[in-house]
């Protein structure tokens, strides 16, 4: 898949974007595979680590967390110099850190799309449950974009998501709920035809299909997903456009999926 760097001169500033999320030691998710999504999408990468994750895709076996003003003081330098068009939150892992994300992202008014990462696909809960109302409370209602799996809608929702041929209702009922933009994330739905719905507040939506790709490790799919996303936000496309374009970058990475050595590989 070509990169949107092929649209940069040599000479033209590349665009910036901001990934605040967990440090992801098997490279899979997180912080570093935003940083490469980023990358791929034509925009340069800046970072502010919330934690550091001892993990691989089979299971997170322990988790520090940075300080809630060392985020920010993070979050501060890159964008004194940097000014990122952009930028996404990941695991933020306490109530500290969500308000504190929160806050800078009101002041900023930095176009954010919150990944609200809450249980990994291993199953590990990544968020504090005192941490999940100030998610709900605080940062949602500021983001430019929501990109739940249907676990994270579950939540959000206070009722199981099933997704399927109920993900029209359930993203149109999120983005009403909480009155900003949602993307809800089918891919934890049974079956073989995957749909992921973007819905705004006034009840439009947009409906994408991709169809299941069996026998691959989706760990780190929705870290990916969301960075693209940033990614064409921060090069100046409206929501729609960069949704679908994130959609098919993930949706290119999984059919041509990489093999590292050494790597045990999951069957779903």
């Amino acid at each position: 898949m070509k990169s949107d760097n092929q649209y940069h001169s040599q000479n033209s500033a590349l665009a910036s974007a901001l990934t605040i999320a967990g440090s992801d030691s098997g490279a899979g998710a997180g912080i570093q595979v935003d940083l490469l999504t980023f990358a791929a999408n034509g925009v340069y990468g800046t970072t502010a680590i919330t934690c550091l994750t001892a993990q691989n895709p089979t299971g997170v076996s322990g988790i520090q967390a940075t300080p809630a003003d060392f985020v920010i003081e993070q979050c501060q330098q890159v964008i004194l110099h940097f000014q990122p068009r952009a930028l996404k939150t990941g695991m933020l892992l306490n109530t500290e850190i969500v308000e504190a994300v929160a806050r800078l992202i009101s002041s900023t008014k930095i176009p954010s799309v919150i990944d609200p990462v809450m249980v990994a696909s291993s199953g590990a809960c990544l968020l504090s449950p005192d941490a999940v109302n100030a998610v709900k409370k605080n940062l949602i209602p500021l983001a430019a974009l929501v990109t739940p799996n249907l676990d994270e809608a579950s939540i959000l929702l206070g009722k199981t998501a099933v997704g399927g041929v109920h993900c029209v209702a359930e993203a149109r009922e999120l983005a009403q709920l909480y009155r900003v933009p949602f993307l809800l994330k089918g891919g934890h739905a049974q079956g073989d035809e995957l749909i992921d719905v973007l819905a705004w507040p006034d009840g439009k939506t947009f409906v994408l299909k991709a169809k299941r790709i069996k026998e691959i490790d989706t760990h780190g799919s929705g870290c990916t997903l969301s960075a693209a996303i940033t990614a064409h936000l921060a090069l100046g496309k409206d929501l729609q456009s960069a949704v679908v374009a994130g959609h098919a970058y993930l949706q290119a990475g999984m059919t041509s999926p990489i093999s590292v050595a050494g790597l045990k590989h999951i069957k779903h």
